[in-house]
């Protein structure tokens, strides 16, 4: 097995484990240790010098794509585009492990003229949207569909709701229910009884699933199939 081989395999691996506990822990907790990226991104470095001084970087100019996509991730997150910090610094991270378009094998099997962080990162949106369909098709089986509840959310007791580690869709003003995307404190537990009292037994929640998760799958899937948003361009334009 060739170095750069040997290199991206430890890329893959150490970047799938970095990102899987990260979205353990964000499910558990809606956090994610600030020492998973210290790690991730000294990792990157130390095989990008290992990948210099054996004079396997085929392409210098990739690295100059680690500090633009480190900019314009910061702009997503200041400006709102990203709204977690935890999810910034991942991607910020990734930009520094996995800096060049793999080869594993075969994989990944699509490819593109885009670098391969942002591809890792456009994957990633592209599953977290689908995430709306999947809710609504869940609550279509389930036979609760309100829109646009079915989109962002499913329905759950109150009192199970007090032990989950999601956020109510809805709150009562005026005596009408009203949607809520985002709650006004994290603890929501003051909410939840407020729609208790207001006779309420079953509501619509959210889980609010972490974007570490989507991350995640966009890893795997630009490791292994390669550029999904260029796949779709190229069908859509043929």
């Amino acid at each position: 097995m060739d170095i750069p081989t040997t290199l991206d395999i430890i890329r893959l691996v150490v970047g799938t484990i970095i990102l899987g506990y990260a979205s353990y822990t964000d499910l558990k907790t809606r956090m994610a240790p600030n020492i998973l990226w210290i790690i991730m991104g000294g990792v990157g470095a130390i095989l990008l010098i290992i990948q210099y001084l054996t004079g396997n970087i085929q392409n210098p100019l990739y690295l100059l794509f680690i500090p633009l996509i480190i900019a314009i991730v910061y702009v997503f997150f200041y400006i709102g585009l990203i709204f977690g910090g935890a999810d910034a610094k991942a991607i910020m991270s990734l930009a520094i492990l996995s800096p060049f378009w793999p080869s594993l094998f075969g994989f990944p099997q699509h490819l593109s003229v885009m670098p391969f962080p942002w591809t890792i990162f456009c994957n990633s949106v592209i599953i977290f949207l689908l995430i709306p369909p999947s809710l609504l098709i869940y609550n279509a089986i389930k036979r609760e569909v309100e829109f646009p509840f079915a989109l962002i959310g499913y329905k759950m007791d109150i009192e199970e709701a007090k032990k989950k580690f999601v956020w109510p869709l809805e709150k009562i003003v005026d005596g009408k229910r009203k949607l809520v995307i985002m709650p006004e404190d994290f603890d929501t537990s003051e909410h939840l009884e407020k729609l208790e009292k207001q006779g309420l037994k079953r509501i619509w929640v959210t889980p609010k699933i972490p974007f570490m998760i989507p991350l995640l799958i966009g890893f795997i899937a630009a490791y292994l199939y390669g550029d999904i948003l260029f796949t779709i361009i190229h069908i859509l334009l043929k």
